[in-house]
């Protein structure tokens, strides 16, 4: 993360193209050494390069015609927001510009459906999956057809004993419990064979999912593989004249609740009251915040705050974020990995008793459970994680360029996220494996060049089964195939070396004498921020660093003042590794100097800097800081 990073313009296609010359080779003391890069691209600190976004556009005419900084405007437009009644909908779209439900295929004959099902009192069970998206989805659904007055239950499959989605064993289940209608959530669109087995069991079955469809070729040509079921709802689908594709499973799911009611003629306040839930599984999935997601979770985040949900206001209180704003951050890292916890190491069923709770102290019990499950979590995906990076180090996947690593005694829920730390790490497509109870099973995480998902329909014949996204898979396979598919994923690849260099890009390169509490508070407007919409990015060079002191109970926060060449100071913030900041200080800029800093006298340690600003409040007093994501030695 820390070696020296070349800073380019983004549509300088000369510089671009050029190899990174500034690696300093330990073994033949030669600069932009091959083998050296190769090295530092798969050793533990990654390379990276930082680049200027130049993309063009009348910001003046922006920033006077929505009343904002001209820096506002750059942001925007860097991300591709483009007419004025894009950048509109941007700033101030509301629940008005949420598209029609109706527009989604299918939405029409599984309404039609239910409505059937409701009046006639026939059995219907929602079969969920086992993440917040999941839980969440079958939530919506289940309260939606409760309040239209159907004869609803609810099934989520267990991880370990069921695996994803709904599978043979929930529909004979169902089927002997009497259950007329399965209705999916958030899985279903890739259970063909289970379908088609529950159809002819004389079920009705109707799928509403948002995951990818499967592609099969047929005479010749790749055709989307659609299981048979009463009703399809998924805006992935071919022929879904839906406008906006990258909905969650919970969002798909709301849409369909909105829908009935109106059908149903309730009264449209109602519908919307539930919007916090979708918000919650968008951000919790990580879906892209853009386009109508941007807006249910601006929406459901208003409503989140001000929640009458018993179960989310205890969890936001047991982790002691009551009083506080709860922003798309604290549904990503802190309430919503509480959620999923519960269907990673217990039952998912926890989480949704919990949302479904109307008792306060019993909603205090849960979510202090899945506090304690989330916990344990964290300690176990340290341990594999830890396990993962040693086998990487020391065999010969460190060579690899898609890394599939097998961890057959790791806990097969914490796969994906022991894949996400490894990418991370590494910055190169993680596959990690492990045994599960009838064969191997695992979870994958991608970079930007590789998409995940077409790679696996590459070898498809290898797994039992798969699915996924681009950026993120699941997959089963025998035991025998492991080696083979790591073989073939990456013999198939076409992954070049820069493709492996994550590149950092900065929106505006801003000297820290320009920031103003004026412009911090107009950065709000571009909340909330996640995939698809991310947070802006700084920069600024040759930073004087004047002093520094570390900080924190647990000493793990580094605070610096720092000058910029026109003379401006300001409070400086860094959480991350402080040791190791201090070590790269020292291997650039020797002992001495260092320790000049850390005792806050003149000294010659100069960075550049990635940051984003912000304004601390202490006792009232209200000062301007910033907080450093990144730094390298100094001119970029």
């Amino acid at each position: 993360m820390y070696h020296r990073s070349a800073l380019v313009c983004d549509e300088d296609k000369d510089q671009r193209k050029t190899e990174i010359k500034d690696l300093h080779c330990c073994r033949t003391r030669r600069y932009g050494c091959r083998e050296c890069l190769q090295h530092f691209l798969i050793g533990m600190e990654h390379m990276e390069k930082w680049v200027v976004s130049a993309k063009r556009a009348d910001f003046q005419k922006i920033a006077e015609k929505f009343h904002v900084d001209q820096v506002i405007a750059r942001l925007i437009r860097n991300r591709d927001i483009m007419t004025e009644e894009d950048i509109e909908v941007y700033l101030n779209g509301s629940l008005l510009h949420l598209h029609s439900p109706w527009l989604m295929k299918g939405m029409e004959k599984a309404v039609e459906i239910l409505i059937g099902k409701i009046d006639a009192q026939k059995k219907i069970r929602i079969i969920g999956d086992y993440d917040i998206d999941g839980v969440t989805s079958t939530y919506l659904l289940l309260r939606g057809i409760l309040r239209c007055g159907g004869l609803v239950d609810y099934e989520i499959p267990d991880r370990i004993r069921d695996g994803y989605g709904v599978n043979r064993n929930l529909i004979e289940q169902a089927y002997e419990e009497g259950v007329d209608t399965i209705l999916t959530c958030d899985n279903g669109i890739s259970a063909t064979e289970q379908i088609d087995y529950a159809k002819r069991l004389g079920m009705t079955v109707i799928v509403t999912d948002h995951h990818e469809l499967r592609m099969e070729k047929r005479d010749g040509e790749l055709e989307a593989v659609i299981p048979g079921a009463d009703a399809v709802i998924n805006p992935h689908q071919p022929g879904c004249g839906y406008p906006y594709k990258n909905l969650c499973g919970a969002a798909v799911a709301y849409k369909v609740v909105t829908a009935l009611y109106e059908r149903m003629g309730i009264p449209e306040e109602e519908s919307e009251k539930l919007i916090q839930f979708a918000a919650f599984a968008t951000v919790g999935d990580v879906m892209d915040l853009t386009g109508e997601n941007r807006i249910l979770v601006r929406e459901g985040l208003i409503q989140l705050n001000q929640t009458d949900n018993p179960g989310l206001r205890a969890l936001i209180q047991v982790n002691g974020l009551e009083g506080k704003n709860i922003n798309s951050y604290h549904i990503g890292f802190v309430i919503g990995p509480c959620i999923n916890a519960s269907g990673r190491l217990d039952t998912a069923k926890k989480a949704l008793e919990l949302l479904l709770t109307e008792s306060e102290i019993e909603a205090t019990e849960i979510a202090e459970e899945l506090l304690q499950l989330n916990v344990q979590r964290k300690e176990m995906t340290l341990e594999g994680y830890e396990k993962a990076v040693d086998l990487i180090e020391h065999s010969s996947l460190k060579h690899d360029r898609v890394l599939v690593v097998y961890l057959p005694e790791c806990h097969e829920s914490l796969a994906g996220i022991i894949a996400g730390r490894i990418r991370e790490r590494y910055y190169r497509p993680v596959f990690v494996l492990t045994d599960g109870e009838h064969c191997v099973k695992g979870s994958g995480r991608s970079i930007e060049a590789y998409s995940m998902f077409a790679e696996m329909q590459k070898c498809g014949e290898l797994f039992l089964n798969y699915g996924g996204h681009p950026m993120a898979a699941g997959c089963s396979l025998e035991k025998k195939n492991v080696e083979v598919l790591r073989k073939k994923l990456n013999e198939l690849t076409s992954l070049t070396e820069e493709d492996l260099v994550e590149k950092i890009v900065i929106d505006v390169p801003m000297p820290i004498d320009y920031i103003s509490e004026g412009l911090i508070e107009e950065l709000d407007l571009l909340e909330p921020f996640g995939k698809g919409n991310p947070k802006p990015v700084f920069a600024d060079r040759n930073l004087d660093f004047q002093s520094a002191r570390v900080m924190g109970q647990n000493r793990n926060v580094l605070k610096f003042q720092v000058a910029n060449k026109s003379g401006r100071v300001m409070d400086a913030i860094y959480f991350g590794d402080v040791d190791e900041f201090r070590r790269k200080l020292e291997e650039w800029f020797g002992y001495t100097e260092t320790e000049k800093l850390y005792q806050g006298r003149k000294n010659g340690v100069t960075l550049s800097v990635i940051y984003y600003p912000s304004i601390n409040e202490f006792r009232e007093v209200r000062t301007i800081q910033i907080i450093i994501h990144n730094f390298c030695k100094g001119s970029v």
